[in-house]
């Protein structure tokens, strides 16, 4: 199995992430997932959601959402939260993630990718060589196609969990360049 799909980290929320660690170790760009990330697949931002984009902006980071949702979907979450955003972006190509990065100002070595999804969010910002944060998502309703994925990726977490354990790595995923 390719460790390319690991996450460097795996949290239970996006909540729970010590942004202000980030910032401290340098990360200036967060590009985020939306559903399942932020708020429940398919909601509008709530309170959390807003509150936390505004303490990013506090801290001084720049924050983007990438999402494969069409724009209505993003614009909507988005006009909440005040974010930059990234529509049909074509998670896992790591091409949208590149267009995140260069729209923030930042680049591989400062920018950090949270989402709840290993076949697209972990898999493209691991392909775009940047920092990957996979949570747990916070609701279990989901399309169809989403929760067929989610047994292959129980499987791929499992072997994530004894790698880290065995190995003691803290980060074990592996950056992939494309040229």
């Amino acid at each position: 199995m390719s460790v390319f799909l690991y996450p460097d980290e795996y949290l239970d929320s996006t909540y729970h992430i010590n942004f202000k660690k980030l910032y401290q170790e340098g990360y200036r760009g967060i590009i985020f997932d939306i559903d399942n990330t932020l708020v429940p697949h398919g909601a509008p931002a709530d309170e959390r959601a807003v509150l936390l984009f505004q303490k990013l902006d506090e801290l001084g980071f720049s924050c983007m959402l990438l999402s494969n949702n069409k724009e209505p979907r993003v614009k909507m979450f988005n006009d909440a939260v005040n974010a930059a955003y990234i529509h049909k972006a074509g998670k896992p190509k790591p091409s949208g993630y590149r267009r995140a990065m260069e729209q923030l100002g930042t680049n591989e070595s400062n920018t950090v990718f949270v989402g709840d999804q290993i076949f697209t969010d972990v898999c493209g910002a691991n392909l775009a060589g940047i920092r990957t944060i996979l949570v747990k998502p916070i609701h279990p309703k989901e399309e169809i196609q989403i929760i067929l994925k989610r047994i292959p990726e129980k499987i791929i977490l499992l072997c994530y969990h004894i790698h880290v354990k065995i190995f003691g790595l803290k980060y074990p995923s592996v950056r992939i360049q494309e040229k």
